[in-house]
């Protein structure tokens, strides 16, 4: 007779209705989770004849006082890590973990179950990916688990992030005031936080009755931007109007989308008025310098170690929205 395959925690996360995360939460009795759930989904388990892997459980308990920071952005030349995002955020969660005796472990997100991210305390997860990918990736190693992004792409994690929405709307509202109104988006909407700047971003402009076009690069680089704005530019019909006002979803494709601009004989900002995303010191730099939203990197990263440590002490953490700004430069 064939021996039958365990039970996984993946099919009890489908009796039950819940995602994979919630099941491993509830097993490990966490407050994070409320007890007519835990005693559900433990009942489920038990009729399902899961085995509950005990050993596991209480090396966990012993704690190995490290938390896995996970990066869901692949490197890139045209987009490197030295940039704020990641670094800030990476400044502000090393320098909370550290000052609690906590050590870092780096990397990019590939095989979240292999390697010594396995034997962490918690993880970050700096990006959501498209459609949510990463969190899924990342919730299924069973850790505590926070990620910097958007709140409607979170799946069952606790999130931090900027009000992408509300720098949407700040960066329609300016290119109104501008007097802009053949407007474009530039960002990859899979990803939550950027179709939460789109949104914002629509939604102001649909108060004023303006609309605006949404261009959908594939990555969050120069080349993207310019590529992507080139392509457009070069494809609008005959008597079709010519794009007087752009926002870009991160700084990179903003400065990709003026040099596309120029590059077609549009003056920025004299013709075409662009804003960027995330006030980077390349955008400060960037000639001319670029108008963007601002969100506070540092204290991000504070905030996603504090509640992924409330979450291994067992303590219940909340998602947690930062105030954007807008800051007016030259474009």
């Amino acid at each position: 007779m064939t021996e039958s395959k365990p039970v996984t925690m993946e099919q009890i996360a489908a009796l039950a209705g819940v995602s994979t995360i919630t099941v491993s939460r509830a097993l490990r009795d966490s407050p994070s989770v409320t007890p007519a759930t835990r005693e559900r989904i433990k009942t489920l388990a038990e009729a399902a004849g899961y085995r509950f892997n005990h050993h596991a459980r209480n090396l966990r308990l012993r704690r190995s006082h490290m938390v896995a920071v996970m990066l869901e952005m692949q490197p890139d030349t045209d987009r490197p890590m030295t940039d704020a995002y990641p670094l800030q955020l990476l400044g502000g969660i090393t320098q909370e973990l550290t000052s609690r005796g906590y050590s870092v472990l780096l990397s990019a997100l590939q095989s979240p179950g292999q390697g010594m991210a396995a034997s962490a305390d918690g993880v970050i997860l700096l990006g959501q990916g498209a459609n949510g990918s990463a969190v899924k990736s990342a919730a299924a190693m069973g850790l505590p688990l926070v990620v910097w992004g958007a709140e409607h792409g979170r799946g069952d994690a606790v999130v931090v992030g900027g009000d992408n929405a509300h720098g949407g709307a700040s960066a329609a509202e300016r290119l109104l005031a501008l007097g802009r109104r053949e407007l474009l988006f530039l960002g990859d909407v899979r990803h939550a936080e950027i179709r939460d700047r789109q949104q914002g971003f629509l939604k102001a402009l649909k108060k004023a009755g303006a609309k605006a076009h949404t261009l959908t690069p594939a990555a969050f680089t120069f080349g993207a931007g310019f590529t992507a704005v080139q392509s457009h530019l070069a494809n609008l019909g005959r008597g079709a109007k010519v794009p007087d006002g752009l926002f870009a979803a991160s700084d990179l494709l903003a400065m990709g989308a003026v040099r596309a601009f120029t590059d077609a004989g549009l003056a920025v900002p004299e013709q075409v008025s662009v804003i960027g995303y995330d006030d980077s010191p390349a955008a400060q730099s960037f000639a001319p310098p670029l108008t963007s939203v601002r969100q506070d990197w540092h204290h991000g990263g504070v905030l996603l170690a504090r509640k992924v440590l409330d979450l291994i002490a067992g303590q219940g953490a909340a998602s947690e929205i930062m105030p954007t700004e807008l800051v007016v430069r030259a474009t």
